[in-house]
């Protein structure tokens, strides 16, 4: 079993988008899309939230290792994405600086 662990800018993020440890953990251990992260080595889970009226996503990039599982950030989307639709540039920007 890999240890689970959430980088600094990952626990930021949680903070800024409410999104507690549990509701990050449901969309890891069940996204309905995984696709390759931008940063080297690295995934990208989403999972559905909100409602038909307020439409969400959670997203996680994620990194992992032959014995850990590196959160390494989390956020909410609002509306929805279709399948391999590039992420919107201010997202990006804000990658960078982590990686």
């Amino acid at each position: 079993m890999k240890v689970l662990f959430f980088t600094k800018h990952a626990r930021a993020k949680m903070q800024y988008w409410a999104l507690s440890e549990s509701r990050v953990k449901r969309a890891l251990n069940h996204p309905e899309r995984v696709e390759e992260g931008i940063a080297p080595k690295t995934i990208a889970l989403m999972q559905p939230a909100g409602s038909k009226k307020h439409p969400y996503e959670v997203w996680l990039m994620v990194q992992d290792s032959e014995k850990r599982r590196k959160i390494i950030s989390a956020w909410r989307y609002p509306g929805r994405t279709k399948p391999g639709e590039p992420l919107p540039e201010e997202i990006l920007r804000e990658f960078r600086s982590v990686i």
